[in-house]
């Protein structure tokens, strides 16, 4: 079965049209005012009216009023919601929409009581764990710490590229994979070679 691709960090139409001709299953935008991908609820509107059938469009939020996560839903009809901050199982379930749950992973996380408190996400979305920051922060974390019999669907990220995608895929079997700045030419703006490059090696993988 061909793994699964996520491109995120979106703010341009032309990145949009890249990622999707190359094959992306889904594309994600980012509402966390602190990130440089970060896109308004209108801006990322208008993106999505760009997206082609069959991409899933996903939106990142990081421990958010559910006021404003409500707001974005009726300017911008997304399909997942990804929450990569302290969200509680009750906090990600109140919107009403599948929702994918964030983890910082370090050696002392225990992701299969993670997957037991988040049960009714579409899966966890596995990222490298550093103090401060709450996800996007390139770096790769250690694949072994995954175990094997986790029961929620894995989205792998954290310092992925098109040099070590294929690896990752190999190595831990995702159902997914999710890049932002591994494909990007600078902060918040894709390279179209780069986006082709992963999620061919992802695919072929």
């Amino acid at each position: 079965m061909s793994v699964r691709v996520k491109i995120c960090g979106i703010t341009r139409t032309e990145d949009l049209h890249a990622a999707c001709a190359a094959g992306a299953d889904a594309l994600g935008f980012v509402f966390y005012d602190k990130s440089p991908r970060h896109v308004s609820a209108a801006a990322a509107a208008a993106l999505l009216r760009e997206m082609p059938p069959f991409v899933q469009s996903v939106g990142l939020f990081v421990d958010a009023d559910p006021a404003f996560v409500e707001a974005v839903l009726q300017v911008a009809p997304l399909d997942l919601l990804q929450f990569h901050g302290d969200e509680t199982p009750a906090d990600c379930a109140r919107h009403g929409r599948p929702y994918l749950k964030a983890i910082r992973v370090n050696p002392d996380t225990d992701l299969l009581k993670c997957a037991a408190d988040f049960e009714a996400a579409r899966g966890l979305l596995l990222d490298a764990f550093v103090p401060g920051v709450p996800g996007g922060t390139g770096e790769r974390f250690d694949w072994s710490l995954i175990p094997r019999e986790l029961p929620l669907p894995v989205i792998l990220s954290g310092g992925l590229d098109p040099g070590n995608v294929a690896e990752a895929v190999r190595t831990v079997r995702p159902w997914a994979v999710d890049v932002s700045s591994g494909v990007e030419a600078s902060k918040g703006i894709k390279d179209a070679l780069k986006v082709a490059q992963f999620i061919a090696r992802a695919k072929a993988s």
